[in-house]
Parts: structure tokens; C-alpha cells; sequence
């Protein structure tokens, strides 16, 4: 007889922000303009160049934080997350690590219950890696390096996939009540990255969680949190481990 297992999940959302300009440079924002047209030696990193915060990012992060009742930390400060993959030109990502702008806030939601959130913090996005099957190629497109991004970190209180779609629906009608981004997410301003792991029903105790990122549909996060959920039940069940890895 298989044991009863509990779901739990932590989110990572990430919002593009709906700005005219890029986070440290007068670049524009704008969707679909031709490859690498809105770039300068500031967002790619050149040798030299001088970053300077865009002072409304900071305004619509803060009021993010506060519609998420978060405390609004009065010192914060950038750090450099070091990573080499041919989307970041800089082989880093100026983001907030350990003193981000907001922490420790709460979104209620539709099932009633209510969310924790960690914090909140500024960084800039990267690149994208265009990939064309009929040339065998990968190209680079950096028109979206420095575009800025609000990273949500929640607690990890979700225990079913309908909580984090109630979740992510309070969050996607308050971002744009807000007027800071237009959440769309088939243009990747909305993306979210699961955490999950399972344990036996009744247990304090966390499992080992896996990571699926860059998810950016309601659909595919709640099949993606089905379809993982009964993968780690299937290895356990098997008397096996699971791994901690990032997956597709």
C-alpha cells in the first residue's frame, strides 16, 4: 500500500518592470525591437562604463513590497552573482543578495490561506539565446540584458498546485493594479521558478527539493508541479533518492 505524501513548493517570480528605461542605463525597454539594437558599454558590460540606478525601479519595487506587506528595509545594496553562459556579456548579474530593499511580508489568498513572502529584491535580467535548428546555430539577442527585474521569493507554504495558480493570480492582478508591469507572460515579463519536494504525510521534516525554472504559463507550472510530484513519489516509492538538480 503506497504511503500518503505531502506536497511542499517555494516560489521564485520573477516581473519585468514595466519602465521605459533599463535599471542602470538609458537603454529602452521596449518588446520586440530587431536583435541587439538596444544595447550601449553600460547593460553589455563594457570595460569602464558607469551603471547609475533608475530611480523608478526603486519606486516600484517599494510599492510592491508594501502592497505585499513587506518591511521596507531603509539600507540595501547590490552585489555581483557571478555565472559564465553566453546570455550574460558581463558573466555576472548585478542582483540583491544579502541585503535586498524588502523582507518578510504576507499575500493572502483566494483559498484562505496566506502566503509568506521571504523578500523581494532588485536585479537586472539577461540575454536570450535565440536557437535555430535549421542553421545549427545559437545566437545572442542582449536587448534584454538590464532590463529590470522584481525577484518575489514566498516561504515555502504551498502544498497543491491550485494554491500556487490562487497565488500567482493575486500577485499578477496586484502587479498590474499597480501599474508596474504588464505581467504578460508569453513575452517572459511574468516567469516563475518552482521549488519542490515531497514527504510523508505528517512529517516536519523537508525532503529534497528540485528545481523547475523559467516556467511562464499557469498551465505549464501546474502540469510541471503534477508531473514532478509524481516522479519523486515514483523514487521514493522505489526505494531511491531524489536529487537536487534543476530541471527542464
Amino acid at each position: 500500500m503506497k504511503k500518503e505524501y505531502e506536497t511542499v513548493i517555494g516560489l521564485e517570480v520573477h516581473v519585468e518592470l514595466a519602465t521605459k528605461t533599463k535599471i542602470f542605463c538609458g537603454c529602452s525597454t521596449e518588446f520586440g525591437a530587431k536583435p541587439n539594437t538596444h544595447t550601449c558599454p553600460v547593460c553589455t558590460g563594457m570595460p569602464g562604463s558607469l551603471p547609475v540606478l533608475n530611480k523608478k525601479v526603486v519606486e516600484y519595487v517599494m510599492s510592491v513590497g508594501l502592497a505585499a506587506n513587506c518591511g521596507i528595509n531603509q539600507f540595501c545594496k547590490f552585489d555581483r552573482k557571478n555565472y559564465f553562459y553566453p546570455d550574460l556579456p558581463k558573466a555576472y548579474q548585478v542582483s540583491q543578495l544579502s541585503l535586498p530593499i524588502a523582507r518578510n511580508g504576507a499575500v493572502p489568498i483566494k483559498t484562505g490561506k496566506t502566503i509568506r513572502i521571504h523578500e523581494l529584491h532588485m536585479e537586472e535580467d539577461a540575454g536570450k539565446l535565440v536557437h535555430d535548428p535549421w542553421l545549427d546555430q545559437t545566437r545572442a539577442d542582449y536587448n534584454r540584458c538590464g532590463v529590470p527585474l522584481i525577484e518575489i521569493v514566498t516561504e515555502p507554504d504551498f502544498r497543491s498546485g491550485e494554491e500556487v495558480i490562487a497565488y500567482l493570480e493575486k500577485l499578477r492582478s496586484t502587479l498590474q493594479y499597480l501599474g508596474v508591469s504588464d505581467c504578460k507572460m508569453q513575452e517572459g515579463s511574468l516567469r516563475c521558478d518552482v521549488n519542490l519536494s515531497v514527504r510523508p504525510a505528517g512529517s516536519q521534516d523537508l525532503g529534497t527539493r528540485t528545481e523547475m525554472k523559467n516556467l511562464n504559463s499557469f498551465k505549464a507550472i501546474a502540469r510541471a508541479i503534477q508531473g514532478e510530484r509524481e516522479r519523486q513519489i515514483d523514487l521514493l516509492e522505489a526505494g531511491k533518492e531524489v536529487i537536487q538538480e534543476t530541471r527542464r
